[in-house]
């Protein structure tokens, strides 16, 4: 405990925040490669194993991002795009690779969400 004249000579110190997109550079998206391609088992009431990529961005900095969607074409050494957004069930886990961008492609037959998942608009008959 600081005395009162320790105080008015010194202050106290404010407590730093820590910067939660550091990776991005405050950036929208972000470019980077993949250098390896796990699946990880979320937290606990979960279990289906999830899809991540750890990803080596533009500026150096080794990050994981999930893959959303069922099924991927994605290999290492291959190039995709990040975004933002947490995976609430995997520690660790700050971004997303955005579909149907770069060697990742999108989902086809998808149907709702189609702008989410990269996937085409189907044909009307």
């Amino acid at each position: 405990m600081p005395t009162l004249n320790q105080l008015i000579r010194h202050g106290r110190e404010e407590k730093r925040r820590t910067d939660r997109t550091r990776a991005s550079d405050q950036c929208p998206q972000k470019q980077g490669v993949r250098p390896r391609v796990p699946t990880r088992k979320p937290k606990k009431p979960n279990s289906a194993p999830r899809k991540i990529a750890k990803v080596r961005l533009s500026n150096r900095h080794d990050i994981f991002a999930h893959i959303p969607g069922e099924g991927h074409n994605s290999q290492e050494h291959s190039i995709v795009l990040i975004r933002g957004g947490r995976v609430k069930d995997s520690p660790g886990v700050k971004s997303h690779c955005i579909r149907g961008v770069k060697d990742l492609l999108g989902i086809p037959d998808r149907r709702k969400g189609r702008s989410k998942y990269g996937a085409e608009k189907p044909k009307s008959r």
